[in-house]
């Protein structure tokens, strides 16, 4: 027995180590594992009688800059003084870095800890073998460190010259001779053109990945642990959707650091994190036109631009993406006074009252909002503006609008031929199995047949869709050039069509206009909108601004002024034709009415048309005429002429005349003159009678 293992030592128990440092080594180095699992056994020979194994870091570095809950376990361990020894394999095992090895070894020195390996017996509390240990422990850091500059140091050589070979996206495979070409099947290369196709023509990753789930539109994924990396074809998923778009060899181009690994101290420990992106510039390799891709890569940054553009909350101060809200000018909109991008919120019985507000100021800190207003006028007074640019160019783009829907249905047909081509191919493939099989293998026969029919079934459901594809839709017809001309030509009418979408509406003004600045001017109440247009003209719209708790449907002050005044004088219908008369109309737009009158006179408190008390105190030109025993022409005529005093609220408005001036000498005697007939200043002698004129 070793000199260094005393009775006290094999009282306790002796834990043995067990690390691998990847997913890798686990799986395809059985030998070190099993050399490992081994020290369990070499640790009884030695005499201990409780042998604990911790295994749970199998997969896991030992750099130290990833969290190893087995360490973690045997440091706990040690430090209740219940071990009496730790096997290891070798020290790299143990730890690959100095911090976490030393740490171990003065524990181990503490608490009387021995430490085992293949080579030997050490004792920490021993000079020798603790200097010994510490030596070990330096040369396998250093070993590690080593190791990976020389391999990092050679994948960046190979990786300059465009020759190291990688996992490729879907699309593309290796050549005999290390090329990169573009996959020979032409189902794979029709979906991948259309996944890029419809990224350009919808704008969002998200939009392509509803569309081809909408259409059951299926693409390829690659099948890792198949032999030849394998495809399958299934419905995406927004990642399959990104990744591709994000991946700059559909582009023709060979990237290589395109991600980068991040440390952070947490807990006093240094923790790793891979798959971090980095910008385009700082890419380690980047070869364009390395080979023949599906897009060109002017198409592949405008792709990176509209990602960004679509991440509402990482993007910060700039001009948000169109992505189909409820509201025309969301994410365009950039307050004058702090210089931040307008929020937007929704009101109403059904949320689709936009609402736009600079409250970033109060969110940061806690200050007050700068501005507020409501959505409705700026939207529709943006869209007269864009509908004003685009008025001469409306034929030209109803004609390419054309043209893109027939191509669109082009694709369509090419995808589900090729899609129906593959099916009939495995529907060939499984009758051929079928046919080969023994018939009195029964067992394997059914279930050959069971694949034959399910091949069968799934082409049937492939053709049947590409025949509804081929039938003429109304909804989706192309319509001729005298048509889309026609169209063109009521422009606003098709922009403000329930069927046109938002998101198509909001990519138009994104194409026109760059942003908007908004402010109000709080002296005139008006929204005052400046459009910075594309191409670097600007132009100011000025609109009317809501008070406060009023809306865009409320009844003018002119109309409620007039009412105030008519109330309790007038009968609600001679208010209502008084409004008419002089164009006034409420708050939705509709004329007034008795019952109207009488809502909103209620709603107010303003009394109502009391006949007795009125009749005593005034009288209209009606009641005056018949009072006088005259026409309401005569009345009107000695009102004018000054004989009968007579006020109006407003012109076209009822005559308010006082009863006492009526019951007048004055006005009495200029009646009579009236019904007579005489000039005035004339005398009575003066009379004409014109029934007995000399003609």
């Amino acid at each position: 027995m070793n000199p260094k293992l005393s009775p006290d030592h094999l009282k306790r128990r002796a834990i043995v180590y067990i690390r691998q440092s990847s997913p890798g080594q686990v799986i395809h180095n059985q030998e070190s594992q099993r050399r490992q699992y081994g020290l369990a056994d070499h640790a009884r020979q030695l005499g201990f009688q409780q042998v604990e194994v911790i295994d749970e870091d199998l997969g896991r570095s030992g750099s130290g800059q990833v969290e190893r809950p087995g360490f973690e376990h045997l440091v706990a361990e040690v430090c209740t003084g219940q071990v009496g020894a730790v096997l290891c394999i070798e020290a790299s095992r143990l730890a690959r870095n100095g911090r976490d090895w030393r740490h171990l070894i003065e524990l181990c020195g503490l608490v009387r800890t021995i430490v085992i390996d293949p080579d030997g017996v050490y004792d920490p509390c021993a000079l020798n073998d603790r200097l010994l240990l510490g030596l070990k422990g330096t040369m396998s850091e250093f070993e590690l460190n080593l190791l990976r500059q020389r391999s990092l140091e050679a994948i960046r050589q190979k990786a300059r010259r465009g020759e190291l070979q990688f996992r490729l996206p879907v699309g593309f495979r290796w050549t005999q001779n290390g090329k990169v070409e573009i996959d020979p099947d032409r189902r794979v290369q029709e979906a991948v053109h259309l996944v890029f196709a419809k990224m350009a023509e919808l704008g969002s990753a998200r939009q392509v990945l509803l569309w081809f789930r909408a259409e059951k539109t299926s693409l390829p994924a690659l099948v890792v642990e198949a032999p030849g990396n394998g495809v399958v074809w299934k419905l995406p998923v927004y990642n399959t959707i990104w990744h591709m778009v994000r991946n700059p060899m559909y582009a023709g181009a060979y990237a290589f650091g395109k991600t980068e690994s991040r440390t952070k101290v947490i807990d006093g420990r240094a923790r790793k994190s891979d798959g971090h992106f980095k910008p385009v510039d700082t890419w380690m390799v980047l070869i364009r036109d390395h080979h023949c891709g599906y897009i060109a890569w002017e198409q592949f940054e405008r792709n990176q631009v509209m990602l960004t553009d679509n991440a509402h909350m990482k993007s910060r101060m700039e001009p948000k993406a169109a992505r189909g809200g409820r509201s025309l000018l969301a994410g365009l909109l950039r307050c004058r006074r702090c210089g931040r991008m307008l929020h937007v919120a929704y009101s109403g019985s059904h949320g689709e009252v936009p609402r736009y507000h600079c409250r970033g100021a109060h969110i940061n800190h806690g200050a007050d909002w700068c501005i507020s207003f409501g959505g409705l006028r700026p939207d529709r007074a943006i869209a007269a503006e864009i509908l004003k640019a685009v008025e001469g160019n409306a034929i030209e783009a109803a004609l390419e609008v054309a043209a893109r829907v027939a191509e669109q249905q082009r694709q369509r047909h090419r995808v589900l031929s090729l899609e129906l081509e593959q099916a009939q191919y495995e529907v060939r493939l499984a009758a051929r199995r079928y046919e080969a099989v023994d018939p009195d293998n029964r067992l394997v026969a059914a279930e050959l047949e069971a694949r034959w029919n399910a091949a069968l079934q799934s082409a049937g459901e492939i053709e049947q869709r590409l025949r509804q594809n081929e039938l003429p839709d109304t909804a989706t017809r192309i319509p001729d050039k005298e048509t889309l001309c026609s169209l063109a030509q009521d422009l606003p009418a098709v922009w403000n069509s329930a069927t046109t979408e938002m998101r198509l509406k909001q990519r138009i003004i994104r194409i026109l206009i760059e942003e908007i600045i908004a402010d109000v001017d709080e002296a005139k109440a008006e929204i005052v909108l400046m459009i910075h247009w594309t191409g670097g003209r600007h132009s100011e719209l000025r609109m009317k601004k809501n008070p406060t708790g009023k809306h865009s449907r409320c009844t003018s002050l002119e109309a409620l002024e007039i009412i105030r005044q008519m109330a309790g004088k007038f009968p609600d219908d001679q208010i209502a034709a008084t409004l008419n008369r002089l164009t006034f109309r409420t708050g939705t737009g509709n004329t007034w009415t008795e019952g109207r009158i009488r809502s909103l006179r209620s709603y107010h408190e303003w009394p109502a048309y009391d006949a007795k008390t009125s009749s005593r105190q005034s009288l209209t030109l009606e009641e005056a005429s018949k009072r006088l025993e005259v026409s309401h022409k005569v009345v009107r005529r000695l009102i004018d002429s000054g004989d009968i005093p007579a006020t109006q609220v407003v012109p076209w408005a009822p005559w308010e005349i006082s009863a006492e001036a009526v019951e007048s000498a004055e006005v009495l005697q200029a009646v009579r003159n009236a019904k007579r007939r005489v000039r005035a200043g004339s005398s009575a002698s003066e009379t004409i009678l014109p029934m007995f004129v000399d003609r």
